[in-house]
């Protein structure tokens, strides 16, 4: 096999091949990049880890078409210091790389492509179109909210429901649950004529699409699905993963719709008081642990306060107010989360109890669009 790249343009495609490129495993061929060169001067680049994937296609002058292996580390390494424009790849039948570039040449080992793991089909007459935009603003809103080593593996991902034209986000945890939907131009395809399918996609595949989806206004996604897997398609770029087996709690169940409290506010203030709460509720001392935020709604105004073994803070905020009063505790990391995710200039907080959850969302949507909840923490004084 060899094969004449662009140095830039293949130092730019290897960039995304490398979220799936498996450190731990016993089987050298996940640490590699397959190289697969076609006769008409495309090359085809594929990383897999067993869990998700990448396959970018970029142009090419092939000389000679094969199909091998070379270590990803190894190869991302060299092109990234090597100075010509062009970059060459010789590989020969004893499974010895020669990479070229300028006056400079660097050899290693490489792997027979027949080794590179079986991939998922990555075409299916399942799934659905949409801007790449919309998808990347939905998941900014939900992906803090995701389970991480949860005992139950549903949790460990994002749950996506299609009905119509109607996109449903939903991730939680232990502490924390976040949901949206918008009605958008989804261009759903299925075997059935059925449009209503759901899926969860595990949390490092939703953090790897977040990163590779644009926000040009323009760009649209192309989703597969199937029982086990799911395939992105991205212009040259293909990014797919397996999928969460299992059936998604009941989240409607866990959230409260009816609440005696309610706070209304200016979400950047909010923000901004909690940050410099956290410089007392995080700080990391050696046999410390990291204490809660307490808010405290009397009248008018809302007191938020915390304390810890490197001092105290204290603030007050004004607020419109419905409702008794009420004085609640949070983990103030995740209340910043959720704070951030809401779109909404002003929040209102709906509040039942000490020991009830507490629902974020928008002062002013026309529907139930997107929502926020969290458990608070029990005080200790």
């Amino acid at each position: 096999m060899k094969i004449i790249f662009n140095r830039q343009e293949i130092c730019n495609a290897v960039a995304p091949l490398m979220c799936a490129v498996s450190g731990k495993s016993t089987l050298t061929a996940v640490e590699g990049i397959l190289f697969e060169a076609l006769e008409d001067n495309t090359c085809v680049l594929t990383t897999f880890d067993l869990e998700k994937g990448v396959r970018v296609t970029i142009q090419a002058e092939v000389e000679q078409p094969g199909s091998y292996i070379i270590n990803a580390q190894k190869f991302v390494q060299t092109i990234r210091v090597m100075e010509g424009e062009t970059v060459t790849l010789t590989v020969n039948e004893k499974l010895n790389a020669e990479i070229v570039s300028a006056n400079s040449s660097h050899k290693m080992n490489a792997l027979a492509g027949a080794d590179f793991p079986e991939i998922p089909r990555l075409t299916s007459q399942n799934g659905f179109k949409i801007k790449q935009s919309v998808l990347r603003e939905m998941l900014s809103k939900v992906m803090y909210a995701m389970g991480v080593n949860d005992q139950r593996p549903v949790l460990n991902g994002c749950h996506f429901k299609i009905a119509g034209n109607v996109l449903h986000l939903v991730s939680c945890d232990s502490f924390k649950l976040a949901k949206c939907n918008v009605t958008t131009e989804i261009d759903s395809f299925t075997v059935q004529g059925n449009s209503d399918f759901s899926f969860i996609i595990p949390c490092k595949t939703i953090n790897e699409l977040y990163r590779m989806l644009s926000t040009d206004e323009d760009a649209t996604v192309t989703v597969y699905t199937s029982r086990k897997n799911i395939v992105f398609q991205l212009e040259d770029m293909i990014f797919f993963s397996r999928l969460i087996d299992g059936d998604y709690i009941d989240y409607n169940r866990i959230i409260v719709t009816t609440h005696r409290i309610t706070v209304s506010l200016d979400r950047a203030v909010l923000i901004g008081a909690l940050e410099r709460a956290a410089l007392v509720t995080e700080e990391r001392i050696a046999g410390s642990v990291r204490s809660h935020v307490k808010l405290s709604v009397e009248g008018d105004y809302l007191k938020i306060s915390a304390t810890s073994t490197a001092g105290s803070t204290y603030e007050e905020l004004a607020i419109e107010h419905e409702g008794d009063d009420l004085v609640i505790a949070f983990n103030n990391r995740y209340l910043i989360d959720s704070l951030r995710s809401c779109t909404s200039d002003r929040v209102k907080l709906s509040m039942t109890s000490a020991l009830s959850s507490i629902n974020i969302e928008p002062v002013e949507q026309s529907e139930d669009k997107e929502l926020f909840l969290l458990l608070p923490v029990r005080m200790k004084d």
